[in-house]
């Protein structure tokens, strides 16, 4: 698909904003799918199984998870050989661990049945994978086939991209498809490693740290609610978990 340019001054805001957290992550901990990659020498079957796991559960988790299992099984006919309680029981406490339990099993049992053993290198392949979507299916051909074509959107990346007013949208697959026409493609495979560092450490999701924002001048910050105005406010109620599809 052919992309349109971004106008010249849209580019480079993107560009500042990207340069400022470059710089400003440089030591923060890096979120834990991007350090097993690192570690398992961008091992893409690793970096799969990880991303699955890691929906909507705390990096800790995610990582001490997928040490566990991979201890028991390092490649998917050894992972599908395993049984589905097995499964649930080496990556509890990760949250929906029992759907992604299953998902794992039939997932790795279609690996070895329809692509000998190996995770495919294409958008239109993983997506046929058992609860693999189109985040999951991003960061495995970024981090372990090289991609820099794709944008790998997850919930850190759609709220900052809304903030910053890069895009509004509202939900990710929405928001990936509408950065691709507002950012430089030199930028796309480095967005999701960027933009989640900065979310998990200062543009949180409840209560941002604005004042300490190396960003803010150059932030919208759109739907960003100033904390003192909440001052004696009653508390929101915490938004409903849904059950895992695609992620």
């Amino acid at each position: 698909m052919t992309r349109r340019a971004v106008p010249a001054a849209r580019a480079r805001r993107v560009a500042r904003v990207m340069k400022v957290i470059a710089r400003e992550i440089a030591g923060l901990e890096l979120p834990a799918v991007e350090k097993i990659a690192g570690g398992s020498r961008r091992n893409a079957f690793e970096v799969l199984v990880s991303t699955m796991l890691s929906a909507q559960t705390r990096d800790p988790v995610t990582a001490a998870a997928s040490s566990r299992l991979f201890r028991a099984a390092r490649t998917p006919p050894e992972m599908a050989s395993l049984a589905t309680k097995r499964i649930e029981r080496l990556i509890y406490p990760v949250s929906f661990y029992r759907h992604k339990a299953r998902h794992l099993k039939r997932t790795c049992a279609l690996l070895a049945a329809r692509f000998g053993g190996r995770v495919p290198g294409t958008m239109a392949e993983l997506l046929t994978l058992p609860g693999v979507g189109r985040k999951t299916a991003n960061l495995v051909l970024i981090l372990s086939f090289g991609s820099r074509r794709n944008i790998c959107v997850d919930t850190h990346v759609h709220r900052i991209a809304n903030r910053l007013g890069w895009v509004a949208t509202g939900t990710p697959d929405e928001t990936e498809q509408a950065l691709y026409e507002a950012t430089s493609p030199r930028w796309w495979p480095y967005i999701n490693l960027y933009l989640v560092t900065w979310g998990q450490n200062v543009c949180r999701p409840v209560y941002p740290r604005c004042a300490a924002c190396a960003i803010r001048p150059l932030c919208a910050q759109a739907g960003v609610v100033d904390r003192s105005r909440r001052a004696g406010a009653s508390p929101a109620a915490p938004a409903r978990r849904r059950r895992p599809g695609r992620v």
